[in-house]
């Protein structure tokens, strides 16, 4: 069984210099960044023509993620909610940035992004390109404008010799850093948990392990012939990547203080709505859900199965779900409770939060 499918992302000088702008026949072009990707995460991802990954791109991208003098008295950065040892999180129920000012939601895990076409916990970004340069400029963040921000980046002198390497030219704008964040954010691909290894064929799960899987994945069918029981959990964290990239309203609130999704798309059907994260590492990013309100991941199965709020635009994939005939809770067990957790605990993976090439790069900072 192939375990990758490696792909070459390499670019000419030509497309670089159409993308990127002129640059001297001295400067060599960037050279490109060889990665593979899992097989078992398949292939439904874009990389924009515009911003192609290179070593010296990402590398930039590294440098402008943990430099904490990218926001208002060298306070954070984008590093401070998004730290490596907690897979790209922060600990928090929600992000706190300048001055202690603190937001409305919780950090989201940075993981396998490349397979991600909206962000935020809204939806409201189609790319990281675009997403790039919101917390920079959120007061509650990092707190800078654009013509600050470039003003800053161009007083470090390293930057010009990094901007030049990565995009043909010393000059330093908003387009340059939101391309250079991008492309590193691109490069965090989490693949070599118990979980992965399982999944690529590379070991046998063992008895409990097969029974959490099937647990997690499976929709319940107490009415069928043999009946099926499930933890529902793939219905919204489906395919290897545990997630299916969906909005959903899972019954928080009755009514929802924060509209997600709504207050974007401008439709009640969307209030309360929340993008489905990645699943990946979740053992290590609690707080959990957008408020960062279940501290453990025993809490967030208790919300599941025992406490769901009966809101208006409760999502049909929950209310359809039982592992009892006519049920109004899923009414999972202790023990198949326990094995979810279990299953969760499976995707940790030590490589991704260890990765030499996902640390901090500034040994002052």
């Amino acid at each position: 069984m192939k375990l990758y499918n490696q792909l070459l992302l390499i670019i000419t000088l030509g497309v670089f210099l159409s993308a990127c702008g002129s640059k001297s026949d001295e400067q060599p072009a960037p050279a490109p960044f060889t990665f593979t990707t899992p097989d078992h995460f398949g292939n439904s991802f874009t990389i924009p023509d515009d911003n192609p990954m290179t070593e010296a791109g990402i590398d930039l991208g590294r440098h402008l993620f943990f430099d904490k003098r990218l926001s208002r008295g060298n306070q954070v950065s984008c590093a401070t909610c998004h730290q490596p040892s907690k897979a790209f999180t922060d600990g928090l129920a929600v992000s706190v940035g300048v001055d202690g000012r603190t937001t409305t939601r919780s950090a989201m895990s940075l993981v396998n992004l490349l397979w991600v076409n909206r962000f935020f916990w809204d939806g409201r970004t189609n790319s990281l390109e675009e997403q790039a340069l919101q917390p920079i400029q959120d007061e509650r963040e990092m707190d800078l404008t654009l013509t600050e921000l470039v003003a800053k980046i161009e007083a470090i002198p390293v930057y010009k010799e990094k901007f030049k390497a990565a995009f043909g030219s010393e000059t330093i704008s908003p387009d340059g850093v939101a391309k250079a964040l991008a492309q590193f954010q691109r490069s965090l691909i989490s693949a070599g948990s118990r979980y992965d290894k399982i999944a690529r064929g590379e070991v046998q799960p063992t008895e409990r392990e097969r029974r959490a899987i099937d647990l997690f994945f499976t929709h319940p069918e107490p009415s069928a012939p043999i009946p099926l029981r499930g933890g529902n959990c793939g219905d919204c964290h489906g395919s290897n990547l545990t997630t299916l990239n969906t909005f959903h309203n899972n019954g928080l609130d009755l009514i929802p203080d924060d509209l997600g999704l709504g207050a974007i798309t401008g439709k009640r059907t969307d209030d309360g709505k929340m993008r489905a994260p990645s699943l990946r590492n979740i053992a290590l990013t609690a707080p959990y859900m957008h408020d960062g309100r279940f501290n453990t991941l025993e809490e967030v199965l208790d919300h599941y199965n025992e406490h769901i709020k009966a809101t208006a635009n409760l999502d049909p994939l929950i209310t359809a779900a039982s592992n009892e005939i006519q049920g109004k809770s899923l009414a999972l067990t202790v023990q198949e409770k326990e094995d979810i957790v279990f299953f969760l605990k499976m995707l940790t993976d030590s490589t991704f939060i260890n990765n030499p090439a996902f640390q901090n790069p500034w040994p002052d900072q």
